[in-house]
């Protein structure tokens, strides 16, 4: 006798506003060769950054460019702001939640001052990673123009 198990799907919403890229198009072969897993980007057009799932804060790097999360449904995620930001020491990143706090999907959790970023010859980019290899099984995500908190794709786990 087979055994069928529906995947289930979650919808992703757009942590920021900008054009959304594939992660094998991120100038960083860390995340553009999915060593932390696999994932999206957003080239930002704004400086808000929301919570792209319903769940909890997991973890806040103490230099702020990146935010550990978890869905509802326990899947692990990472928003990595920028790259190599972690040398700005902070400076661009105001953070509005701190670790354990539940959010939900739009709630506002940063707002980043990207022309700081720009200035410092670092790249903007808004990278969503899934870090746990084994929790989803596809990811589908619309390479477009996208404005903050509009649905973007849907992860299958």
């Amino acid at each position: 006798m087979f055994q069928f198990f529906k995947k289930k799907k979650e919808v992703i919403y757009a942590p920021c506003s900008g054009q959304v890229i594939p992660i094998t198009e991120v100038k960083d072969p860390v995340f553009s060769q999915k060593l932390l897993g696999d994932g999206f980007a957003i080239i930002p057009n704004n400086k808000k950054i929301t919570a792209p799932f319903t769940g909890q804060v997991v973890s806040i790097f103490p230099t702020k460019h990146a935010i550990s999360l978890k869905t509802e449904s326990g899947i692990n995620y990472l928003i990595h702001i920028g790259i190599d930001t972690v040398r700005l020491n902070g400076e661009p990143f105001s953070i509005f939640v701190k670790e354990n706090d539940k959010v939900k999907n739009g709630d506002l959790i940063a707002e980043v001052d990207f022309e700081q970023i720009v200035k410092a010859k670092k790249d903007p980019s808004v990278i969503i990673v899934f870090t746990e290899e084994n929790q989803i099984s596809n990811l589908n995500v619309n390479n477009e123009l996208i404005e903050n908190n509009q649905s973007c794709g849907e992860i299958y786990s």
